[in-house]
């Protein structure tokens, strides 16, 4: 039974973008007189297979951000901006205005407001007053998936009402910039920002809208005990610090796999019936062990790969702008009747699953 379906998938992304090698150089000046070894950072931004990205602020504003609250001041306006811009681009690829959305859920992890973003939104996207809003804060990369289906929770009850998720990530603004352990050297080379708004609209409003995206057919959240340290933030006085250890692919070899056949196997199939897979770009080295665990054919991955290079992992958003892709593939979009599933891991550990029939 359909939860609901995807009408569209809209996305944005701050008008500052770099290559790999501007960044880089941009760092190893701002680093060299207390790092010693230039040429293992180097070596880190070459690891990760990112060739461009965009930045919230352009590249010589950064050194004028005074600790967390200027960082964070920052983070609202433009969060606002791109926030605004992705849920426009998504209104008018599913043929419906502001005054439509009865659910707004908004997703983050890289920055904080009160009142949160999809309020500051209200009046600017001209929503109703009586929207419900759902801010969510500290999911990281796996609250793109986690998002779409809590969004399908809410439509699945209300099926002739349309639910949007925004997820805004501006992970520049969050780089510690005298932090020089291998997480934080790492995050520098592979984070990007961007944002990406996704229609979620009920079964009843998806008939009359004549939406075309897939179904949503069931859902699943996996929680890994003892993984607490696995990925997250340690909140400092200076902001947000990362957690990451490299252990992620190994937790992802060790669980997504039986994770996956025991959800598959409860809705009736299993993963020889998946012929799509829509997964969240978290890094070389994650991404292949999902392939691994989700045996995935030759090329499943190809357009998770592509936003990789082409933009970074923006932790929740990333999974959103790799569906919007598979929307838009000629070459890649499923064919109609099959089957597909939407992965995403993230701080707690955890893994977040949405079946879909396209």
């Amino acid at each position: 039974m359909s939860l609901g379906r995807i009408a569209a998938v809209g996305a944005a992304f701050p008008r500052h973008r770099y290559e790999q090698e501007t960044l880089l150089a941009a760092l190893k000046v701002h680093w060299a007189e207390r790092y010693f070894n230039l040429d293992r950072i180097e070596q880190l931004h070459k690891n990760v297979l990112v060739g461009t990205r965009h930045l919230a602020l352009a590249l010589e504003e950064y050194p004028g951000l005074k600790g967390f609250g200027d960082s964070n001041a920052a983070w609202i306006r433009v969060a606002e901006e791109v926030g605004a811009e992705a849920v426009t681009a998504a209104l008018a690829a599913a043929g419906l205005h502001s005054r439509d959305i009865d659910a707004l859920y908004f997703v983050t992890v890289t920055g904080i407001a009160t009142p949160s973003i999809d309020a500051r939104l209200v009046e600017r996207l001209g929503l109703r007053p009586d929207v419900k809003r759902v801010p969510i804060f500290g999911l990281g990369c796996v609250a793109g998936a986690a998002g779409i289906a809590r969004a399908a929770d809410y439509v699945r009850g209300a099926p002739d009402e349309v639910a949007v998720l925004l997820s805004v990530e501006l992970c520049s603004l969050t780089l510690q910039r005298d932090d020089l352990s291998i997480p934080n050297l790492i995050a520098s080379g592979l984070f990007g920002d961007g944002a990406a708004a996704v229609v979620v609209v009920g079964t009843e409003r998806a008939r009359r809208l004549r939406a075309n995206g897939p179904e949503i057919l069931a859902t699943k959240s996996v929680f890994y005990p003892g993984t607490e340290r696995v990925m997250g933030w340690d909140v400092r006085s200076s902001g947000f610090q990362i957690v990451l250890s490299a252990d992620v692919p190994k937790v992802v070899e060790e669980h997504l796999r039986k994770d996956v056949d025991l959800f598959l196997a409860e809705q009736g199939l299993d993963r020889g019936a998946i012929t799509s897979f829509v997964c969240h770009p978290g890094g070389p080295k994650v991404l292949e062990a999902m392939a691994r665990a989700l045996e995935a054919p030759a090329g499943a991955l190809d357009l998770t790969w592509k936003s990789l290079a082409e933009v970074g992992n923006l932790s929740s958003t990333s999974v959103l702008l790799v569906l919007e892709a598979t929307l838009a593939s000629a070459e890649h979009r499923p064919a109609s009747g099959t089957a597909g599933l939407l992965v995403a891991l993230g701080p707690g550990f955890c893994s977040e699953l949405v079946l879909l029939r396209w």
